[in-house]
């Protein structure tokens, strides 16, 4: 959003909402990721991914069938994710952290971006790219899964030699329950609630907004397309672009630069 745009009304009617605010909750999803170039679920794949979709892959049964594949894919993932840089709208969620007294981030995104823009303590609602499990123990491991993969070996627990998997929510999985937990107090007492980035069309983080709206909260959903419950303000527009503008409104010169 440029400087000779004018802010739009909605953003200047929330910022007020914000700035008064005592505890945020943020809710993120893939549009967020997008911004930075890394491609949604729902769009296809390309290159020698492009005959699979991700529901294909992203499954329990997926990775029993054919580990090595489902790994190939994950790999690929890692290292886009890796190429990736945090944009605005990263880098505007971490920044209220010092503007609010308290920040809940809950985020439907597996890149680690949130973490890599600075924010300090995402609720990784779906897991994350970079976390592995043990297949027959459950324990984490970390600094392993790139040594093997690199070695053209599946990765496998250091303790017990079962195989490890990618620490992501797959289809058919539910949501860790200490982070669906969090997330949905965070919704039930926060003062203001935003929803960027996404679709609400995945349950239960899309009941979130809802949830915060119904316990008095003031929310606002940001997105091109935005969509969610009744009552709530619709700010259009891309979540780069909002995000530092609405900052910006409720604290002059607190937006982060990109």
């Amino acid at each position: 959003m440029s400087d000779a745009q004018e802010t739009p009304p909605g953003v200047v009617r929330f910022a007020g909402r914000l700035r008064a605010a005592r505890h945020l909750a943020v809710l993120t999803g893939a549009g967020v990721s997008a911004e930075s170039g890394l491609p949604t679920f729902r769009d296809p794949l390309t290159g020698l991914w492009a005959r699979y979709r991700p529901q294909e892959l992203a499954t329990p049964e997926a990775f029993a069938g054919d580990p090595a594949l489902v790994w190939s894919w994950y790999r690929m993932r890692r290292d886009a994710a890796r190429a990736a840089m945090p944009n605005p709208a990263h880098l505007a969620i971490a920044r209220l952290e010092s503007l609010v007294p308290r920040v809940t981030l809950i985020t439907q995104n597996v890149d680690g971006l949130h973490r890599r823009a600075g924010s300090s303590d995402p609720i990784e609602l779906h897991g994350s790219l970079f976390g592995t499990r043990c297949t027959r123990e459950g324990t984490v491991h970390e600094g392993v899964v790139d040594r093997e993969l690199e070695a053209g070996r599946l990765p496998r627990c250091p303790d017990c030699g079962a195989l490890l998997r990618p620490g992501v929510v797959w289809f058919g999985e539910i949501l860790p329950a200490d982070a669906l937990r969090r997330a949905q107090t965070a919704a039930s007492e926060c003062d203001v609630f935003l929803s960027v980035g996404t679709s609400h069309q995945v349950y239960p983080a899309a009941g979130l907004p809802g949830l915060a709206a119904s316990a008095g909260a003031a929310v606002a959903v940001i997105d091109p397309s935005p969509s969610g419950p009744g009552g709530v303000c619709r700010l259009t527009g891309k979540a780069g672009e909002v995000l530092p503008a609405l900052l910006t409104q409720a604290w002059p010169g607190a937006a982060p630069q990109s």
